[in-house]
């Protein structure tokens, strides 16, 4: 069980990405784009740098949907590796089954 206060600040940083993510493309769109000029970009993205570090998506874990566990996570499921197994073995998810040779 991961402790309470990183779950909350994961959460926490979900809903400020949330927040900021139509800010940020609209940012980016204006930096990659070929027909603005060279002022309009350094604009962008200094407004870019001036948005809330924890606005990038990047700095989102993921995290077992069940206890929290940051590590051994699996994107198919939506839980870690431990819980994974256990609950293959149990026969909750559908489609995985228990491989023998």
């Amino acid at each position: 069980m991961a402790k309470q206060s990183l779950i909350v600040k994961n959460r926490r940083r979900a809903e400020i990405v949330e927040r900021y993510r139509e800010r940020r493309a609209e940012l980016k769109r204006q930096i990659s784009s070929r027909t603005s000029t060279e002022a309009e970009r350094d604009l962008a993205r200094l407004a870019l740098a001036r948005l809330p570090r924890d606005s990038s998506p990047t700095r989102l874990r993921n995290r077992d949907a069940v206890d929290g566990r940051p590590r051994g996570f699996l994107r198919v499921a939506g839980v870690s590796r431990v819980r994974f197994r256990g609950m293959a073995h149990r026969g909750e998810l559908p489609g995985i089954t228990k491989s023998s040779w």
